[in-house]
């Protein structure tokens, strides 16, 4: 493996499966799950500063990042409204970037535009982390919903998934497909609208795609019998005109036609795809997911900084 110390993280293609599994196996110690008590350890990284630079809107990734490097011992600085900054004024992208790589020990970038991650790196002098670039890829998000299956099913290979939603512009979904294919006889069906299907880069050998009219979404559902489904909200940003018709939801109905052991799970925030009345079922681990991502996010930094 590589070494992960001062190591950017932008694409998930840019990691095999035992460097993953690396990742994985760090996130458990820090997980109480798996510890009997907390591991949040205030001097792993003491003195060390992270700069969340967020040029988007976000909640779960922006504070889970800024929990997580609290909690290993980082300060934090950055911002999540660039009108607050020197951009407002005219100051370009690669600018901001080498201004704040004086201040921190490592990059948290989230910016509308894909590889703008990728361009962040080329200027840094410092690790960058990608934490989502446009509808390209959310490779932290892939990885915490890599250790969410494997603490569900304790594997992640022989697994059948059910990505529901708008494949073309979901980076989520782009992300997780790859890196499902790393692993061994894993089959996923891209249950979406007609136009919304999966890009051909994130397709492998064993991808389905199954462009249907929405409003079938629970007979299709019933056909796969999937053990994950992975849904998505449709993301109006990157599109135009009306959406509402490529809405959907899962709902009681929904559940009524899966196996018991599938489970769903979704990166968050919802809109309406997921009825509310389905949060009270097992099945509804989307929650959780969001909390293992702290934990994968602790990994991570330790990692990049060389203190693990």
């Amino acid at each position: 493996m590589k070494r992960f110390k001062n190591r950017d993280i932008i694409d998930i293609n840019d990691f095999p499966r035992e460097e993953l599994l690396y990742i994985l196996k760090i996130a458990k110690k820090f997980d109480p799950v798996f510890v009997k008590k907390d591991r949040s350890n205030y001097t792993i990284a003491q003195g060390k500063i992270a700069a969340l630079l967020f040029f988007e809107p976000s909640t779960r990734t922006e504070q889970s990042f800024r929990s997580a490097a609290q909690k290993i011992g980082m300060g934090t600085i950055g911002f999540n409204d660039p009108e607050a900054t020197s951009i407002h004024k005219g100051e370009s992208f690669s600018d901001t970037i080498r201004i704040m790589d004086a201040y921190a020990d490592v990059l948290i970038i989230r910016h509308p535009e894909a590889f703008s991650a990728k361009t962040a790196a080329d200027v840094a002098q410092i690790p960058v982390i990608n934490a989502g670039d446009g509808p390209n890829q959310h490779p932290t998000q892939t990885m915490l919903d890599l250790y969410t299956i494997l603490k569900q099913f304790g594997r992640l290979d022989n697994l059948k998934i059910a990505l529901v939603g708008n494949q073309k512009h979901y980076r989520t979904m782009h992300a997780l497909s790859a890196a499902m294919f790393k692993f061994s006889n894993n089959k996923i069906y891209g249950i979406s609208p007609k136009g919304l299907e999966m890009p051909a880069e994130f397709k492998h050998a064993n991808y389905f795609d199954e462009p249907i009219d929405m409003r079938k979404l629970n007979r299709k559902l019933s056909e796969i019998k999937p053990d994950i489904i992975y849904a998505g909200r449709i993301p109006k940003e990157y599109m135009k005109g009306d959406v509402k018709k490529y809405s959907y939801q899962i709902d009681k109905e929904t559940l009524k036609c899966l196996p018991k052991s599938t489970v769903i799970m979704h990166p968050l925030p919802r809109v309406n795809e997921i009825d509310p009345e389905v949060d009270a079922s097992p099945a509804a681990i989307y929650f959780t997911q969001a909390r293992n991502g702290l934990y994968v996010r602790e990994a991570l930094l330790t990692l990049i900084l060389g203190r693990i």
